[in-house]
């Protein structure tokens, strides 16, 4: 088994825990948690296709790197607003749970 097929596999375990989390949960931040699990997977598997091999070292490609970290920045700013809209959610309902929210639909 190679390293590319190890972070591959990894990436998609993340991927898939985090989807789980997304459908299983219904706290609010879990369900933010799961996303953010996602992305780090998602961020896995590009990293794992930048990887490249030569003479026994191993090293990344620059895009590949930066396609990461504008991912991180990007998923770190929707992060915090997700989070932020779900305190002021709690402020204003009193709850986390998705379907008590569900019920205040128009």
């Amino acid at each position: 088994m190679s390293l590319y097929e190890i972070y591959f596999g990894g990436s998609l375990l993340l991927i898939v825990v985090g989807l789980y989390i997304i459908a299983s949960k219904r706290h609010l931040v879990r369900v933010v948690i799961g996303l953010e699990a996602v992305t780090l997977g998602v961020n896995l598997a590009i990293a794992s296709m930048g990887i490249r091999i030569v003479d026994d070292v191993v090293m990344m490609d620059a895009l590949a790197q930066s396609m990461i970290a504008i991912s991180t920045a990007v998923a770190a700013a929707i992060t915090a607003l997700a989070l932020s809209i779900a305190l002021n959610i709690y402020r204003h309902y009193g709850t986390f749970d998705v379907r008590k929210l569900r019920r205040l639909r128009w």
